[in-house]
């Protein structure tokens, strides 16, 4: 089993988003956790273009510290904006993302859907701030028409996933809660328009459990789709990401069914900010390491 410790680990030791010099810290503690892969993310303009002025550094300190990037994530969510200026803005530094992937040698890169271009009443955006459980309440704009916007939103996904593949690079979305595609069936909708084997999927085990999907379903729907697994955990209820365990999500299951579908990629550790976080890390690998055995993976 390929296990990743997420880029949650930084940013729950660090805030959101990390700084260039918590950025080297945290690669070289996850490194010293004992794990072999890891995530990176740029979130926004100015974190990534802070990112890409220490890409050197980030380089030697993977190579350094004997680990692997597993996965990159350029978050800019103004690529799906309906501005045309501000859109072509995010989608070059979508490149720039690409390139600093391809450079720090990492096979794949990832975005979120984001939330659509709603008026937030309450509660904030997964791009504003990383916190879970929290409610959010919406207002649909008079001038808002979803299917106009799903329309750009795919065109904008077949634009970067085109960008992707000539890099070589496989092109993957994240589905959480209250963003265009927050669960199975939405991403289906979209691989249905977007016609690319080059684009994937990311399991969320906890984003998709809080939102009633039965987690082994939702494998089954998305079959070799799913190129990446986030794992976290909660009670089905509310959008947390605990410790596997610590909630009810049927584990062997979500295992036996990926499995199945022979799926033979990373298992990337994505909790939120824990009393003991870097505890709570290390249980996680500990119960994949066991559950590896278990299953022969």
């Amino acid at each position: 089993m390929k296990i990743t410790c997420a880029w949650m680990y930084a940013i729950g030791e660090y805030g959101f988003p990390p700084k260039p010099e918590h950025m080297l810290k945290a690669i070289k503690e996850m490194a010293d956790m004992g794990f072999e892969y890891i995530e990176l993310e740029g979130m926004g303009y100015e974190n990534l273009d802070q990112l890409i002025s220490i890409k050197g550094d980030l380089k030697k300190a993977i190579e350094d510290n004997g680990i692997s990037l597993s996965n990159f994530a350029p978050l800019i969510p103004e690529v799906f904006s309906m501005d045309k200026p501000i859109q072509k803005k995010a989608l070059d530094y979508f490149i720039k993302g690409m390139e600093v992937a391809d450079y720090l040698g990492s096979p794949r890169i990832w975005i979120d859907s984001y939330a659509p271009p709603v008026i937030i009443k309450e509660g904030k955006t997964f791009s504003e701030e990383i916190s879970y459980g929290n409610t959010m309440l919406i207002k649909i704009p008079k001038d808002f028409s979803w299917d106009r916007f799903w329309d750009h939103f795919v065109a904008s996904v077949d634009i970067m996933n085109r960008q992707a593949k000539k890099a070589n690079l496989e092109f993957l979305i994240e589905p959480r809660v209250h963003e265009v595609t927050p669960n199975s069936d939405s991403l289906l909708r979209l691989f249905d328009q977007v016609h690319s084997e080059n684009l994937g999927a990311i399991l969320d085990v906890a984003h998709q459990h809080a939102q009633k999907e039965p987690i082994p379903l939702a494998i089954e729907k998305l079959g070799k789709r799913i190129r990446y697994v986030h794992v976290a955990d909660n009670d089905g209820r509310d959008n947390r990401h605990f410790v596997p365990g610590d909630g009810n999500v049927d584990w062997d299951e979500v295992f036996e069914t990926l499995i199945k579908i022979g799926y033979q990629g990373h298992y990337a550790i994505d909790l939120e900010k824990l009393p003991d976080h870097k505890g709570s890390f290390l249980k996680t690998r500990d119960f994949l390491m066991e559950k590896a055995k278990l299953f022969n993976i």
